[in-house]
């Protein structure tokens, strides 16, 4: 079993990363929000790894943050929730979210995620409440989950959801818009520049 890993990002791509270590190259699936916070390419990486066997293939997924991995290893105990699922939950939702949408049974966010309809969102709800318990919340110094920077993104990526934008689309332009300012922004700001980014 692989518990993490040490190296320098080779290759990357929305849904995997190639990181080699003492000259072994890896390729790993990674969620969305992982490839948006990945390093240039040539720089090293630590990564946190999670190994799924099946009878056609053996696939390592990779995370920046150990809750993260502990959250995908959560969710594909659940009936319906294959790997594909759990890293588009991950992917598009960050870990405060996700916890607050399954408190909240707020089915409506979670349907949004692409995999996720009705049923499954509602399962979620239902069987994720009794198992929050063994995901531990990102540490607060986690520039994506800081109070003041995380809820922002997320309540950036949430409008623009609302208004009908793919959530894939609408994290890479929050993200991109948060990482080319310097200057703090407000929500209405950030969801302006982010509108720019997917026109």
């Amino acid at each position: 079993m692989f518990e993490f890993m040490h190296g320098i990002l080779k290759d990357k791509e929305p849904s995997r990363a190639v990181v080699e270590t003492n000259q072994v190259g890896y390729r790993l699936a990674i969620p969305l929000n992982t490839y948006t916070r990945l390093p240039a390419i040539g720089q090293n990486i630590f990564l946190y790894l999670s190994q799924v066997v099946r009878e056609d293939a053996h696939i390592l997924y990779a995370f920046l943050e150990k809750q993260e991995r502990d959250l995908f290893e959560t969710l594909i105990t659940i009936s319906g929730v294959g790997p594909k699922t759990a890293l588009a939950i991950i992917g598009h939702m960050d870990l405060s979210s996700f916890q607050h949408a399954i408190t909240a049974a707020d089915t409506r966010i979670l349907s949004k995620i692409p995999g996720i309809g009705k049923k499954t969102a509602e399962r979620l709800v239902i069987e994720m409440r009794d198992k929050l318990g063994q995901v531990h919340p990102m540490k607060k110094n986690s520039l994506t989950d800081a109070p003041s920077i995380g809820s922002l993104l997320t309540d950036a990526v949430s409008a623009l959801m609302n208004l009908g934008y793919h959530p894939a689309d609408a994290q890479k332009a929050v993200q991109t818009v948060q990482g080319e300012t310097k200057e703090p922004l407000d929500l209405s700001k950030l969801i302006t520049l982010a509108l720019n980014k997917i026109r």
